[in-house]
Order: C-alpha cells, then sequence, then structure tokens
C-alpha cells in the first residue's frame, strides 16, 4: 500500500530530488528569460488593473492621464534602479525582510516580512480574482456566478504545480507569458498606427482639457486630482521587488542574471503602461460594467472588422491576460515561502517554514499561502474591486524600509564607497517617492477597507513577536545544558592530555550491546543524553554508535559547496562525541547523513547498524516543556517522537530520553 501511494505522489508531484548532487543546483536555476516569466509577470500584470484604477480615478478629467503615465514611468525607473542597486549589496538574495534587517534592525526587518508575506497572500488573491474576472468578461452573463469557483480552481492548480518545483512551476507558464505580450503589444502598436493623425488634436484636447480642469478644480485641485489617480494606480509598481528577493533560485552568474531581469521587467512594464493608458485615451474608453477596461478597448478596436476575425482577436487576447493574471499569482508563490523560511531560519516564524520537500521546495510555505488566499478570496467572493483597496499598502510599507536601510547603508559609507553619492541620489529618491505613495494609499484606501490591511499586518506582528520570544526563552533553557558539554570536553581533553589508557578497554566485539544515539551537533542535549543512558544503563552498553542526519533547508540549499560544509561541520561534532566515549573506555563510531526529511532518513539507515550490531538500541533525546500546549507542538518539530513511531513500525526498539526544560532558573 506504501508502495502504491509512493507512485501517486510521484506522479502528481515528480520524483524525489538528491540535495546533494552537485548538479541539481543548476538544474533547478532560472536563466534570466525564465526568472522574467516566474518573478516578473506579477509586475507585467498589474498593467491589466493598475492603469485601469489609474485612469477611472481621474473621473471626466480623463486627459490629465498623461501626466499620471509620465509619473507612473518614472516611478518605475527609479523603484527598479534602486532594486538594481539592492542586487548589487545583497548578492545572496536582498529581499525587503533582508534589507530592512541588516541594514536597519531585526525588529524593523520582522515588520517588512510581516507586510511582505500579507502582500503576497494578496498578489496570489488578486491576480487570480483578476484573471476570472478577465475570463468572464467574454463570457455570457449568466454564467458569473461560476467565477469564484474558477477562482478558487486556479490558486489549487497552481499550488500542485508549484509543490512540483519551481522551474516545473514556470516553463509551462513561457507560451501564455509569450502570447499575453505578443497579443498586448498588437493592440498598442495598432492603436497608435490608426491615430497617428490624431495625436496632435490629442495634445490640443489635453491643452483645452487643462483648461477646463483648471477652471473647475484650480491648480491645487488638478494637482490633487493627477496624485490621487497616481496613488490609485500604485498596484502598477507591486512585483518589481521580487527579482531581488528570489535571487537564490536564479542562473550564476546570480547578481547579473538578477540585474537583467529586472531590466526586462521594467521596460515590458512601462511599455505597458504607456501604450495601454494613451490607448484608452485614443479609443476614449470608459467603464462597463462586468468588462474590464482592457476588454472595453479591444472591444472598441476591433469594432470595424471582419466579425469573425475580431470575435478571434478578442477571445485570443481576453484569454492571454486572464492567463496571464493566473501566472502573475506564481511570485507570491515563488517569494512568500522564501521570506517565511527565512523568518523562520532568524526565529520569527516556526522553524518547519525553512524545511524543504523532496522536490526542493518549502512545502509548508507554499502550502500556507494557498490555504490563505483560499481564504481570502472565499471572504472577498473574488471581488477585485474589493481587493485592489487592501492591495499596495504592504509592498511600499516594505518598498519604503528598503529604501530607507539603503540611504542609511550610502551615508554610512560615504567615505569608502566608490560613487556612493549618486547611488545616495537613486535611493533616496526611491525614498520619497514611495514614501509618497504610502502615505496617499492609506489615506485614500484606509477608510474603504485598508484598515483590514493594516489590521492583519499588526495582528501578524503581534503573533510572531510571540513565537520569537519562545524561541529566545527556549534557547535560554537549553543554554544551562552546556555545562555538561564543557565538563564532557574537560574530561575528553585531560585524559588525551594525560595520554591514559582508557578506563575499562576491552577489545571491540560488534556483537555487543550497542547504544546508538540520534544527535545534533555537540550539544548540552547530546551530552545529556549521553549520561541518560550511562545513568540508566551503567556499562550495559560497550559500543556507542553516535547518528546525525543534517537537515538540508532553505538555509543550506544556495550551493553545493555550503550542502558540503554542512556535511563538514556534523562530521566534526560527531567526532567529539566518539573521542570522549572513548576516553571513557567505550568503543565508538559515527554515521552522518543529509536529508530533507530526517525521520525517513533514520528509518532508512537504522537496518544498516542494526545489522553491524545485532544488538543495538536506538535512543533520542526530547524535549519537555515546563507546560505542553499546541504552541509547542507546532514550534517544534518532534524529531525523537516521530522517529520512534517509525522505527517501532520496523521493528527496531528506540528509547526515548526525556530533557525536561526549567523556567525557573534551576538547572534542568
Amino acid at each position: 500500500m506504501r508502495s502504491l501511494l509512493r507512485k501517486a505522489r510521484d506522479l502528481v508531484l515528480g520524483k524525489p530530488l538528491d540535495p546533494e548532487d552537485p548538479s541539481i543546483f543548476h538544474r533547478l536555476s532560472l536563466i534570466a528569460f525564465f526568472a522574467w516569466v516566474g518573478l516578473g509577470s506579477d509586475g507585467l500584470s498589474s498593467s491589466c488593473y493598475g492603469p485601469e484604477e489609474a485612469f477611472l480615478a481621474l473621473g471626466n478629467h480623463q486627459h490629465l492621464g498623461i501626466f499620471v503615465v509620465l509619473c507612473t514611468v518614472v516611478t518605475i525607473a527609479v523603484i527598479s534602479m534602486s532594486y538594481s542597486q539592492i542586487i548589487e549589496l545583497f548578492p545572496g538574495g536582498g529581499g525587503g525582510y533582508l534589507v530592512a534587517t541588516r541594514l536597519l534592525s531585526p525588529a524593523v526587518g520582522m515588520v517588512s516580512g510581516c507586510a511582505l508575506l500579507i502582500d503576497y497572500v494578496l498578489t496570489i488573491t488578486i491576480s487570480i480574482a483578476s484573471g476570472a474576472d478577465a475570463v468572464f468578461s467574454f463570457l455570457p452573463v449568466a454564467w458569473l456566478p461560476f467565477k469564484l469557483w474558477v477562482a478558487v480552481g486556479g490558486v489549487l492548480i497552481l499550488t500542485l504545480l508549484n509543490l512540483r518545483g519551481v522551474k516545473e512551476s514556470v516553463v509551462p507558464l513561457v507560451p501564455i507569458f509569450l502570447l499575453f505580450l505578443a497579443m498586448h503589444l498588437i493592440v498598442i502598436g495598432y492603436s497608435f498606427a490608426t491615430h497617428l493623425a490624431d495625436f496632435g488634436a490629442v495634445a490640443s484636447e489635453t491643452s483645452r482639457e487643462m483648461g477646463n480642469s483648471h477652471a473647475q478644480l484650480g491648480w491645487l485641485g488638478v494637482m490633487l486630482l493627477i496624485l490621487r489617480s497616481y496613488s490609485m494606480g500604485a498596484g502598477t509598481f507591486t512585483g518589481i521587488e521580487a527579482v531581488s528577493n528570489g535571487i537564490p533560485i536564479l542562473r550564476d552568474p546570480k547578481v547579473e542574471t538578477a540585474k537583467h531581469t529586472m531590466r526586462y521587467m521594467a521596460t515590458s512594464l512601462s511599455v505597458m503602461v504607456v501604450g495601454l493608458m494613451l490607448s484608452y485615451l485614443l479609443f476614449g474608453v470608459s467603464h462597463t460594467p462586468g468588462r474590464t477596461l482592457n476588454a472595453v478597448l479591444v472591444n472598441a478596436m476591433t469594432g470595424g472588422w471582419d466579425r469573425g476575425l475580431a470575435r478571434a482577436f478578442v477571445l485570443v487576447t481576453l484569454i492571454s491576460e486572464a492567463v496571464l493574471l493566473f501566472v502573475a499569482a506564481q511570485t507570491g508563490f515563488l517569494d512568500g515561502p522564501r521570506v517565511l523560511a527565512n523568518m523562520a531560519i532568524d526565529r520569527w516564524m516556526p522553524n518547519r517554514f525553512s524545511m524543504l520537500n523532496d522536490r526542493l521546495v518549502t512545502k509548508n510555505g507554499i502550502l500556507i499561502m494557498s490555504a490563505a488566499a483560499l481564504a481570502l478570496m472565499v471572504l472577498s467572493k473574488g471581488s477585485v474591486r474589493f481587493l485592489v483597496v487592501l492591495y499596495s499598502i504592504n509592498v511600499f510599507i516594505t518598498f519604503v524600509l528598503s529604501q530607507l536601510g539603503m540611504v542609511r547603508h550610502w551615508i554610512m559609507a560615504r567615505g569608502t564607497e566608490r560613487g556612493w553619492l549618486r547611488k545616495l541620489l537613486i535611493n533616496g529618491t526611491g525614498l520619497a517617492l514611495t514614501s509618497f505613495i504610502l502615505l496617499s494609499v492609506v489615506m485614500l484606501k484606509f477608510g474603504e477597507g485598508g484598515w483590514i490591511t493594516v489590521l492583519v499586518t499588526g495582528s501578524l506582528i503581534v503573533l510572531v513577536v510571540y513565537i520569537r520570544r519562545h524561541y529566545d526563552r527556549t534557547g535560554m533553557m537549553l543554554k544551562r545544558l552546556d555545562s555538561l558539554r564543557d565538563d564532557a570536553l574537560a574530561v575528553m581533553e585531560a585524559t588525551e592530555a594525560k595520554g591514559r589508557r582508557p578506563r575499562r578497554g576491552r577489545r571491540f566485539d560488534a556483537g555487543d550491546k550497542t547504544a546508538v544515539l540520534l544527535v545534533n551537533g555537540f550539544t548540552g542535549l547530546g551530552i545529556h543524553s549521553l549520561l541518560k543512558v550511562f545513568g540508566m544503563f551503567g556499562d550495559s552498553f560497550r559500543n556507542y554508535v553516535f547518528l546525525q542526519v543534517g537537515v538540508v533547508d532553505a538555509s543550506t540549499l544556495k550551493s553545493h559547496e555550503e550542502v558540503e560544509g554542512m556535511l563538514g561541520r556534523i562530521n566534526e561534532g560527531l567526532e567529539l562525541y566518539v573521542r570522549y566515549v572513548r576516553s571513557l573506555g567505550f568503543h565508538g563510531e559515527h554515521r552522518s547523513s543529509l536529508a530533507i526529511d530526517v525521520v525517513e532518513e533514520v528509518a532508512t539507515i537504522a537496518p544498516e547498524i542494526q545489522r553491524r550490531y545485532p544488538r543495538s538500541v536506538f535512543f533520542g533525546g526530547q524535549l519537555v516543556f515546563p507546560q505542553e500546549s499546541f504552541l509547542t507542538r507546532l514550534l517544534h518539530n518532534y524529531t525523537a517522537f516521530a522517529s520512534q513511531k517509525r522505527l517501532y513500525n520496523i521493528g527496531i526498539p528506540f528509547v526515548l530520553l526525556p530533557a525536561k526544560l526549567q523556567d525557573d532558573g534551576k538547572s534542568p
């Protein structure tokens, strides 16, 4: 039965990958083009709703859209240049969380990380909801009740693709991405080509409308209207930060690949925003219930065409738009789990979010992002109008904190960094623009529902602070065991220094009783477990085998050298255990391995050890907290319990050695 389930799982998710394979990093990484598809689709897809929101915010003063376009393109250029500098400074990956953590403070980084997580959930939700809107723009109105189910299905399909792996989730989307680009470039090109003679009239009309707008609103009113439209279209800028956050999945040389990807993204987004906004003006499109502005534009453009050709063009264009919006959710699935993993490594989140599955993806992160997006989709009923209100606030919190960190860095490095002034001006301009947009978006959207985003983000911040305090408190309690490790080192070094023969020495016999101890580094907890065996069984065990399975998680899976270095550090710690038991007169040896799933790897190695040592018993230390709760079970993996159950199933004895932690200042 287990074999059948495994085959079914491999068929759906793919066969396991070997993290120790030196070629795995090259095979899983993305070249700039694929990264543009996987990470840039969010930015490019925002042209489907960002320009629309900005255009509609102008009301009857739509010719002011030209000024909004100019501001938008300048902002895209500044933010992309700012993030290119972040890429150079953080070649291992410099998303908003890491930048704020390293350049400002861990607490500020935590705020940035929480904001990003909510933003990526919204990215998934709004992208798929917008895709569903685009699909139903060309379907009969009677089918609208099924729109929410289509959106839910989109989340589930992308979840499955991402569980298969990064590259597997991106490559199938390339034709869709290219089709979207081709169809929308045709729309923009056709709009410009058929209105070449009208550009003079458009300029005159814009000048006349400016006069009318001035007469109605005054210059201050005109400026405020332009700034409101610019701020309401802030969703256009989301996704630009994704490249700096996704550097670890890019092909070497990563910095150059990331900068190429950033240029592709900024250029394509600018072309789309300028082209679509001007096309709205040229065709005089306006809001139509149940239709996106892009759908109205394409229908207006093909109004004089052959009916069959027009219908086919509209259908293909809107389908490509709809599917690209689904693809844009990839940014949330690629970068959201990565932020979760980084925060888990720093103990702001449960450490299980840094764990990988055998396809080398952060399964728990993907699943939690998917669950949150599904919940939001159902609660909002897939309403893009509502989701847009929630969107943009959080990403600009991250933008502001990242730019602030970079500005601080260039000021601190002004005497040593070449070209610091130019770089300071770029990030300073980025800070000014993003701060203005953040304040504007919060003021404009807060009363309309933006307060929900602020409330949810604030609640998440409270939760992660509580998690961090729990881990810090656990770490303090574990430090009380360090004296046991220090004592063991002192005994071992004293014995070796005197050159004494080990006590109770005798010839090695694999047939003697053997204790196999699962450890996690040469730590106080490991020595505590070893001393427990001595105390419970005395000299019954003559042989000791120390087994450690290193966990290949998000912090390790960066390069083959990183994986090899981890294995070397594990063996150094295991050798200390061996030296210690030999100094006491016992036989000692060690076994090490790297794996994604510790329990499965232990179950694989245990029978091999038992064949060598027929009279072996396995032991594992398990932390016992002063008060067990749902939170302690969530925040700790309880690997020893799971290993015991797994080994029992294959007939191998396993004894748990409790290590009770005390929070009252007494020794454990």
